[in-house]
């Protein structure tokens, strides 16, 4: 039984934490994964030998660098380099610096919704390629895309690295990539990650470390609702568990509830029971075959131009136009 009275909310997170705690089964989001905390847990997970994604896409973006940035130059040879969810930039840096140092005639504009990982890169960037010109925009993927659009003129090359797209599925997938192609012109070009599928242990081994580092990332929003909104969530009573199902290509993260036990969260003046072995879902991280993405850009009203893929086809970024 879930006690509440609280009708009114004050923030989307408080929003979609109740939503998501009252409903059955219960789930969260995995965007709010992120804070100061989840943001350098996740440039730990980045690290760990395990999490396959990082290294593979950055082998492809490192062995590639000269065609990529041909291509994106293809045209018309000014454009605005828009990065979706850019993080700390490790990987882009590499186009960075071949861009800036072979005369391209670009713009780096990185989007996130966390202004503290834009600070961050912003910082390092001044620091590493000074000769770039960056113009961050903090907010949601469509808000920052909006605006940038609407001071047309210029091509635009759109990011979307670390197969930020399989944490959709196929139906809501297809919905970004429509949202995102509608705010594209004929000649922009949208360069994007996805994580194929491959051995099952792979994939699981780089959602459940050893070492825990998932765990505490997955764990992490718990934390930010005690810390944010009064809650009194005891880490230690949940266990992250994943699981893969390879026909579909989809790997989920939970949290469980060790035991029977009820939560309180005083901003949302509710209580939330749970039954042991009871779970919160957190997470999915779709994995895909070359049919799969080309359905996905077709219903989407986009076209594959070109793929790159790291040499164990681990992975793929493909280069995709509007149809």
């Amino acid at each position: 039984m879930q006690k509440s009275t609280k009708a009114i909310f004050t923030t989307q997170f408080e929003e979609e934490v109740h939503a998501g705690l009252t409903d059955f089964p219960k789930h969260l989001s995995s965007k709010y994964f992120y804070d100061e905390k989840g943001d350098k847990l996740f440039q730990d997970i980045m690290h760990m030998p395990e999490y396959y994604l990082t290294q593979k896409e950055y082998d492809i973006l490192l062995n590639h660098t000269a065609e990529i940035s041909e291509l994106f130059a293809s045209g018309n040879p000014k454009f605005k380099l828009i990065e979706l969810g850019a993080g700390d930039g490790k990987k882009t840096k590499i186009l960075l610096k071949y861009l800036s140092e072979n005369g391209f005639d670009f713009k780096y504009q990185p989007i996130d919704i966390s202004q503290n990982v834009l600070n961050g890169l912003e910082k390092s960037l001044q620091k590493e390629l000074p000769n770039v010109t960056v113009e961050p925009q903090q907010g949601t993927y469509f808000e920052a895309l909006e605006e940038i659009n609407s001071e047309n003129g210029t091509k635009k090359v759109i990011l979307f690295l670390g197969s930020n797209i399989g944490n959709l599925l196929h139906e809501q997938a297809i919905d970004f990539l429509k949202s995102v192609q509608e705010l594209m012109q004929d000649e922009d070009l949208f360069f994007i990650g996805f994580d194929m599928k491959k051995n099952p242990q792979t994939i699981l081994d780089a959602y459940n470390d050893q070492t825990g580092i998932t765990a505490a990332f997955n764990k992490n929003v718990l934390a930010r609702i005690n810390n944010e909104l009064g809650g009194n969530f005891d880490l230690d009573k949940f266990l992250h568990w994943e699981v893969y199902d390879p026909e579909t290509g989809t790997a989920k993260s939970y949290l469980v509830s060790k035991e029977d036990q009820t939560v309180s969260i005083d901003s949302l003046d509710v209580l939330i029971d749970f039954k042991q072995w009871e779970t919160i879902h957190t997470e999915i991280s779709q994995k895909y075959d070359d049919k799969v993405v080309a359905w996905l850009a077709e219903e989407a009203g986009l076209k594959i131009e070109t793929e790159f893929s790291d040499s164990e086809k681990f992975y793929k970024n493909f280069v995709l136009r509007k149809r």
